[in-house]
């Protein structure tokens, strides 16, 4: 990612466009993510009429949109010749299926040895910006020490594609986890809404006021003494929201070092959880594409010592 000359977009606005939101029209005409087209308006980028645009603001008929896309900033993010295991990849995309301990994006504490390091790498420049100069590629998250499937984009129109599926809720997530504790039921759905802790910034819960609706549905594969081993899929994608809502309805993720009783168990170095499944339209081709990870060592392991035990 090198530095470029600002972009300006041009939309008018037609009679089917008349009273929709700027956001929603600007995203839909320019390919880019509501979130960047509204994070666009806050810095006085997207004007109408030669005005600045809220992105609430409502169109009219033969409105004049101006957008300004500032210069892609250059990426201080050095790559780095880090073994990926990819399980698909195209021009378009590609599937890695990320080892536990692995973090994604670069963060304080964590400049390198990051998937996103190992990403510019091995993509060289062919990777989307939508999420920031320090997230190339990155559609979706997964926790550091959770393993499992993780989606990369390598252009923005793909990365918009898939966001969107995302948003609309038909890209299939499924994770399995082992929890504490016996589940009474063999299947259900935990429907409580997630933000961030007012007691500690770095932690998310369940609470109704600054929150988004959260849902995740789970089913029983087997029930050990004092454990239980879980398929959870996700409905929606709040940050540590398999975490949180197992917390919630008492069965925390066995391992959780944040959600989970203090007592650590030390052959897990952090939570038993694992992105088994992704599922999704491929935005250029059209086709449903579905991959399947099979169960890390770490996670075989734990299972056969519950097994042992019982």
């Amino acid at each position: 990612m090198t530095e470029s000359q600002p972009e300006i977009l041009f939309f008018p606005i037609t009679d089917t466009q008349e009273g929709a939101r700027l956001d929603a029209v600007v995203s839909e005409l320019s390919g880019l993510s509501r979130a960047r087209v509204q994070k666009l308006c806050q810095e006085g980028l997207v004007q109408v009429n030669g005005r600045p645009g809220g992105k609430n603001t409502r169109l009219k008929s033969g409105d004049e949109i101006r957008v300004e896309l500032p210069p892609l900033r250059p990426l201080e993010v050095e790559a780095q010749n880090i073994p990926l295991e990819i399980v698909y990849e195209d021009e378009h995309l590609l599937v890695v299926n990320k080892p536990k301990g692995m973090v994604v994006h670069p963060a304080p504490g964590n400049p390198d040895g990051t998937l996103v390091n190992a990403l510019l790498y091995h993509c060289r420049d062919h990777l989307s910006g939508i999420n920031g100069v320090l997230r190339p590629g990155i559609v979706h998250r997964i926790d550091k020490d959770t393993s499992g499937l993780l989606m990369v984009a390598k252009d923005d129109a793909t990365h918009q594609g898939l966001a969107e599926q995302i948003a609309a809720h038909s890209f299939l997530r499924e994770y399995e986890t082992v929890v504490y504790g016996r589940m009474e039921q063999e299947e259900g759905t935990v429907n409580l809404p997630i933000g961030r802790s007012k007691a500690d910034r770095k932690k998310m819960c369940v609470c109704y006021d600054h929150s988004r609706p959260a849902v995740t549905h789970y089913r029983l594969l087997e029930q050990y003494q004092g454990f239980a081993h879980l398929k959870c899929r996700l409905e929606t994608g709040r940050t540590h929201q398999i975490r949180v809502h197992m917390a919630a309805i008492g069965h925390p993720v066995a391992g959780d070092p944040v959600y989970g009783p203090k007592k650590i168990i030390e052959r897990l170095h952090g939570q038993c959880l694992h992105a088994k499944t992704l599922g999704f339209v491929h935005p250029a081709t059209g086709k449903w594409m579905e991959f399947t990870s099979v169960l890390p060592e770490y996670f075989q392991s734990f299972l056969k010592g519950l097994k042992k035990a019982d």
